[in-house]
């Protein structure tokens, strides 16, 4: 490692991590006919995919992209994902991955407020957006993946560019065009929902992107040498990717060290247990997870023992709540090794690192640091740093950290403090530096691995005429972790159900966001001093 000047802010960064995503592109293209990406019957190799990246990224050249423009990415996990993403970051464009989850009105709202000039999406997220294409004045140029049809709104097909995915290996063998881009140059944009107001844009670099590829490879080594064993001799992993590529896990934590070591990545076009297992069967995949409630899915499966899982060695998951049996199931009943991480949007993923015997002797953690990353936890009042032991709000920084949010300059003065963000995770580390995250002190409901910040749909059904009074809160969920549920005072004289409310948030937001219980109270919500209502009371009315 060495220290580098990261925004006037003196940064430990790994010496040797690729300086940019073109030249991890550029190293990638060295794995040659060894296979990257898996779905259904398309197949991908490094050297294929390196061609359409290539050829994408002249094409976008072509069309006026150029350094800093911002490039929306709009699709579920398919092989022309990591295509797009590397074609526009390697040319200096900033990527801005969109929830593919988002409604129309959520997908339109990113669309704006990054200033996106280039949309590449697959047909479904077209037909979303098409209707409010004189919304988006900022928007040159559509590309759609897997169009079924005639297209409308001036767009035209990804597959006219570089083909369908098993063609790949048939475009020209181009070099990627050079530009000028440093590691701490913009790369990405991902939304991150606000604890009030819209989405705030977490404007990461290259650098954060690569950090990942040498952060989890580094853990896993250290993993191996706290066991007793020789280091491991570098060998080809197969991984299903489950979590969706537009959240920085899978982006930053799976598909970084995925690229660099040449792995593999498997994608399916939604979760099924039994398809998962089928895949794990015939392809020998080793690893999966991201979320807990794949791993209980897998655990608990009747049909289970029909399949051969022996391959299996690793499951790893981060972003939601676990239960601590959790990590002693996956060792039971595969034999396989837990992994558990934390991280959020602010830090491209991982800031802490988890696994094999440290996660089976200490369940409740969520790991030391990695290695170019440190912890702190402070008082309240920002004053001090706590001792070891005490509880306050985390701290984080590292090379990892993102630059601050896209034009929200007091928000991000406000999370971002000389170098080290501010979680807003209640936490502790114990004598050893492992972290144990104790309670989120941002009002936050963590679904199955989605942000849901309960002001965001308070505020939605704060808009509905019958609703006087509104709190969300996390009821607890086996393999999700955490649901929404809503407790509502109406106003007197009119009348609304359980239904009807659900309803409304469905129409105005994404559908992991619907609370899945309504309760009403004929009396005002129990609030403290400051007017704040006291969540904690209102949980027990959803027990039993």
């Amino acid at each position: 490692m060495e220290m580098v000047d990261i925004d006037g802010v003196a940064t430990r960064v790994w010496k040797n991590a690729h300086p940019t995503l073109a030249a991890m592109a550029e190293h990638a293209r060295g794995h040659g006919d060894s296979e990257f990406l898996i779905y259904a019957d398309e197949r991908v190799t490094y050297d294929s995919w390196y061609r359409a990246v290539a050829v994408l990224a002249v094409e976008l050249q072509k069309i006026g992209v150029s350094k800093g423009d911002r490039v929306s990415l709009a699709m579920r996990n398919l092989p022309e994902w990591p295509v797009i993403f590397f074609a526009a970051a390697s040319i200096g464009a900033i990527v801005v991955p969109l929830n593919a989850w988002w409604t129309d009105l959520e997908l339109v709202f990113g669309l704006a407020n990054s200033g996106t000039s280039v949309l590449l999406c697959d047909a479904e997220r077209w037909d979303r957006i098409l209707p409010h294409r004189s919304d988006l004045p900022d928007l040159k140029h559509v590309i759609v993946a897997r169009s079924q049809g005639p297209l409308a709104g001036s767009a035209r097909t990804l597959e006219e560019i570089i083909g369908r995915p098993n063609g790949y290996a048939k475009l020209p063998d181009i070099n990627l065009p050079t530009g000028d881009i440093s590691p701490d140059d913009p790369a990405t944009i991902f939304y991150t929902s606000g604890t009030t107001g819209q989405p705030k844009g977490a404007l990461g670099s290259h650098r954060n992107l690569t950090t990942n590829a040498v952060s989890v490879g580094y853990s896993g080594a250290a993993q191996a040498l706290r066991r007793g064993d020789e280091l491991p001799e570098p060998t080809v992993r197969v991984g299903l990717t489950v979590v969706p590529m537009f959240h920085c896990t899978a982006c930053s934590a799976i598909m970084m060290p995925t690229v660099h070591g040449g792995h593999k990545m498997i994608f399916l076009h939604k979760w099924d247990t039994v398809q998962a297992m089928e895949i794990i069967e015939r392809e020998k995949v080793n690893a999966t997870g991201g979320v807990p409630f794949i791993a209980w899915q897998l655990i608990e499966h009747p049909d289970r023992n029909k399949y051969d899982l022996s391959s299996i060695d690793s499951i790893s998951y981060g972003g939601a709540p676990s239960a601590p049996e959790l990590a002693r199931k996956i060792h039971e009943v595969f034999g396989a090794l837990p992994g558990n991480g934390w991280g959020m949007t602010e830090t491209m993923a991982t800031v802490t690192s988890h696994s094999a015997e440290d996660y089976l002797n200490r369940p409740t953690s969520c790991g030391p640091p990695v290695a170019a990353a440190d912890l702190k936890i402070m008082s309240e009042d920002r004053s001090n740093e706590l001792p070891i032991g005490e509880v306050g709000e985390l701290w984080a920084r590292g090379p990892m950290v993102v630059k601050g949010y896209w034009n929200r300059p007091e928000a991000t003065a406000e999370t971002f403090v000389e170098g080290w963000v501010r979680t807003g995770d209640l936490a502790r580390l114990d004598d050893e530096g492992f972290c144990h995250i104790v309670d989120r002190a941002k009002d936050m409901i963590i679904r199955g691995g989605e942000n849901i910040y309960s002001s965001e749909v308070e505020n939605v059904l704060y808009d509905h005429p019958a609703v006087m009074d509104a709190a969300l809160i996390g009821i607890d969920h086996k393999t999700l972790g955490e649901e929404p549920a809503a407790i509502v005072q109406l106003v007197p004289g009119k009348t609304a159900s359980e239904a009807e409310l659900q309803e409304w948030v469905r129409e105005r937001l994404a559908n992991f966001k619907v609370p899945v219980k309504v309760l009403f109270s004929t009396e005002s919500l129990p609030r403290n001093a400051n007017g704040k209502i006291l969540k904690k009371d209102l949980k027990s009315l959803f027990e039993g």
